[in-house]
């Protein structure tokens, strides 16, 4: 299983830009329903830094979300977007409770 946290900062005027691409995402993630995959997205307190969490497990060791379209195009300009480039980190959990 490999988890991953994402987390970036956009350009106030395009805040409203990101997260519609963002729920476009969860509306085909709903509609297809990838197994092993496990994803959220959240919008910090000062209502332009994002963070995605990611688990998932493939025979491949692919994340599924590189076979969603609306994730392409939610990654197409994404630097556009940024004020602050999204910073990718590998998670290990040390310990969860409730999931």
């Amino acid at each position: 299983m490999r988890q991953v946290m994402v987390r970036y900062k956009v350009k106030t005027d395009r805040a409203a830009t990101n997260e519609e691409l963002v729920r476009a995402v969860y509306g085909e993630l709903h509609a297809a329903r990838p197994s092993g995959l496990r994803y959220a997205t959240y919008k910090l307190d000062d209502g332009v830094s994002f963070v995605h969490l990611a688990t998932y497990e493939s025979d491949d060791g692919d994340n599924p979300l590189g076979e969603v379209a609306a994730f392409a195009r939610f990654q197409q300009d994404i630097a556009e977007r940024c004020e602050e480039r999204p910073v990718v980190t590998e998670l290990r959990e040390v310990g969860s409770f409730g999931h």
